[in-house]
């Protein structure tokens, strides 16, 4: 089992997460990112079992470089959004750090990559001119891109399945719902009011500490060849029962399933039944 473990983004948001998970289980790490890490970031990153190395991962050479002496990469650098750069920008920039990263990874002969791809793919946004083929959302809904965003992580899911057929590396794709740190839960039930705001991806989420957690399950489980995961939290953003929710907004796309309570419009059960993920932290429960 890898024990050395870059991670790639790690001064944002889920790259943070992920770095301290990683420490506290008992690992290695190589952060980097070409944003150096911020000030306020808490004293468990002055540690011996942690080094941060500045890099730009559009230079396949430090990409190399980064991966030369680590077992596996937790991969999470990349534009985060479809709304910050232009379109092309986003797809060209997003592109370049994933086929880096990934060739990278085959020349130094990793263990394993473990990357964030996004729940994206899956068909968002989604809303009355955009409904789901069928809910809940699995790893079938798939590819479905709607942004240059989402249509970087389907041709780096694509690049992955090539890369890990010419090399044996088993590549773990992510596919992150909306990732929430635990202090915007304060703006959860303002959802109520305004459920629409929340459509775009199904009142879907995953905590920052679950999205960190699953990076971990994947680095530790015995996955062989390009594997795809849902990653959400069990439940929705929203106090109001999922049947409710799908009648009002959803009307006539087809269930497998009949939902109970509050639970995700999101399928996690391949990443339970292969990853051994499950949410631990979800805003019902507040920040802790």
């Amino acid at each position: 089992m890898p024990k050395r473990i870059c991670v790639t983004g790690a001064s944002g948001l889920a790259g943070r997460a992920v770095v301290l998970d990683l420490l506290d289980h008992g690992y290695e790490v190589l952060a980097t990112d070409v944003t150096p890490p911020s000030p306020k970031l808490p004293p468990r990153w002055s540690r011996p079992d942690l080094v941060y190395t500045q890099a730009d991962l559009t230079d396949f050479g430090d990409a190399v470089e980064v991966l030369q002496d680590v077992d596996a990469v937790a991969h999470l650098a990349a534009i985060p959004a479809p709304t910050i750069f232009t379109p092309a920008r986003t797809l060209n920039v997003n592109n370049a750090i994933n086929s880096n990263v990934f060739l990278a990874a085959a020349k130094v002969g990793l263990e394993k990559v473990v990357w964030a791809s996004s729940e994206t793919t899956l068909g968002l946004d989604f809303g009355p001119d955009g409904l789901p083929d069928y809910l809940p959302l699995d790893e079938g809904h798939y590819p479905k891109p709607n942004s240059t965003y989402s249509l970087s992580k389907v041709l780096g899911e694509t690049m992955a399945e090539h890369v890990s057929d010419w090399t044996g590396i088993p590549f773990v794709a992510l596919r992150f719902s909306n990732v929430i740190d635990p202090d915007r839960y304060d703006e959860f039930p303002a959802f109520e009011d305004d459920p629409r705001s929340r459509l775009f991806n199904a009142f879907g989420y995953i905590d920052v500490r679950d999205a960190a957690q699953s990076v971990r399950r994947s680095l530790e489980a015995d996955v062989q060849g390009a594997r795809a995961y849902v990653i959400a939290n069990a439940d929705t953003v929203m106090h109001r029962p999922t049947r409710d929710l799908v009648e009002e907004f959803f009307p006539g796309v087809s269930l497998k399933r009949e939902f109970s309570g509050t639970e995700s419009l999101f399928s996690i059960e391949r990443a339970r039944d292969e990853l051994g993920f499950e949410p631990e932290h979800g805003w019902r429960e507040g920040r802790s």
